[in-house]
């Protein structure tokens, strides 16, 4: 399983559309989801003032599914 750390600064609170002239981050994939979670905790710790700035960590299974991590209840944070 891989895990990816993607996000970035969105158009408003509903969370559903990234802002003008921004994009999707992704960074990764990661081997581990502690490894993914490290990189989700710089990014959300380095935008922490910006409440239209969302990171989260997504697995993904070897056919490039989303699924989630196991011991853990959600793909998501």
């Amino acid at each position: 399983m891989r895990y990816w750390v993607v996000g970035g600064e969105y158009k408003d609170a509903r969370f559903a559309e990234f802002a003008p002239g921004t994009s999707e981050e992704r960074h990764g994939p990661f081997a581990t989801y502690e490894e993914a979670h490290k990189v989700w905790s710089g990014r959300a710790w380095a935008t922490v003032d910006n409440a239209l700035v969302r990171f989260r960590v997504i697995a993904e299974d070897e056919s490039g599914k989303p699924a989630a991590p196991e011991g853990h209840a959600a793909a998501v944070h």
